[in-house]
């Protein structure tokens, strides 16, 4: 579950229309205030109950208040539903602190919390952060931050803009685009299931992308994503793996994978979003080949230290670690 937040201007209904748009297969669920947070006539509307309207691509979006989104999270969260992914825009809903206490202490095995977009505006900063001191602190919390409209300010200013924004959200990645357009890779992971061949027609906004990306002379209007894969067939040092994700790379957003610990028979599935870990321990498959496997997503994430540091993690000491070694892992597992 997504939640996005930012002012009023700042590109939130722009970003959520792209991501509708541009789903990539993935059935997104929006919660909003209004339903004019999110531009239905330009969809197909495939039908409507209360406040919940189904759109063609399989999407659904509900307009709801503060009151009814425990329900309305229950409703989403049902198998029947087929939704992969829940965005939450803030605004007129609560603030992000609290969406994110509810998000993360909710007794849903379905939901899982998938961080906190704050969505800015490069060429109003200066005066959004006047008119609302409040931004100071929604930065601090937040796990992404989206700096849209970079196309407006020079390359100079933008810097200054992410050095500005650093100071309040230190190790948060920040992410510059144009237009709201963001890659949905970077937010979550396609579902994995196969395309319909209605599916596999191309929207205008693919074959847009399509020739975007295939002509070297068009800019790009937004930042990569960075990925980062690692795998050991050597089992990790629970204590220096622990070390690097409270301590991650700059740039980081989320991390995921499985996890094999020296000292300990079992597996360990990891999820990561910012400063919010999760560890889950299972017992591995008898046919499943015991070996770590890490990705590590993010916006300006430096590949090379990136892969470094884990590679720091793998325990080639011929002892296994101490008693203590595993302390830092149960932190992290839910109780």
């Amino acid at each position: 579950m997504l939640i996005v937040a930012g002012f009023l201007g700042a590109g939130k209904t722009t970003m959520l229309n792209h991501l509708l748009r541009d789903d990539g297969g993935t059935r997104i669920g929006v919660v909003v205030n209004d339903f004019g947070a999110v531009n239905i006539d330009a969809m197909l509307v495939a039908g409507q109950v209360d406040a919940m309207v189904s759109l063609g691509n399989g999407c659904v979006c509900c307009a709801i208040d503060v009151s009814e989104l425990d329900e309305m999270f229950e409703r989403l969260t049902q198998p029947q539903a087929g939704i992969d992914v829940i965005v939450v825009e803030a605004s007129g809903l609560a603030e992000p602190g609290n969406l994110i206490r509810m998000v993360l202490g909710s007794e849903n095995p379905r939901i899982r919390y998938g961080g906190l977009i704050e969505v800015v505006d490069a060429e109003q900063f200066p005066d959004s952060r006047a008119r609302h001191p409040e931004l100071a602190g929604h930065l601090r919390m937040a796990d992404l931050v989206v700096l849209n409209k970079a196309d407006r300010v020079e390359p100079g200013v933008l810097d200054r803009l992410r050095a500005e924004i650093a100071e309040h959200a230190r190790g948060v990645p920040v992410y510059a685009t144009a237009h709201g357009r963001i890659d949905p890779a970077l937010l979550f992971d396609p579902p994995a299931r196969e395309r319909t061949p209605v599916a596999e027609q191309l929207s205008f906004d693919e074959l847009w992308r399509e020739h975007d990306h295939g002509d070297p002379g068009h800019r790009h209007l937004h930042d990569d994503y960075t990925s980062v894969s690692f795998t050991s067939d050597r089992d990790l040092h629970p204590r220096r793996l622990i070390g690097v994700l409270e301590d991650p790379p700059p740039g980081l957003f989320r991390a995921k994978g499985v996890l094999a610990f020296a000292g300990d028979h079992r597996k360990f599935t990891l999820h990561v979003v910012g400063r919010h870990i999760r560890l889950e321990p299972q017992s591995w498959r008898r046919d499943e080949a015991r070996a770590s496997s890490l990705v590590l997503i993010g916006a300006g994430l430096p590949a090379d230290t990136a892969l470094a540091r884990l590679r720091d993690t793998v325990h080639a000491e011929p002892e296994p670690p101490d008693e203590q070694a595993m302390l830092g892992v149960w932190r992290y597992v839910p109780h």
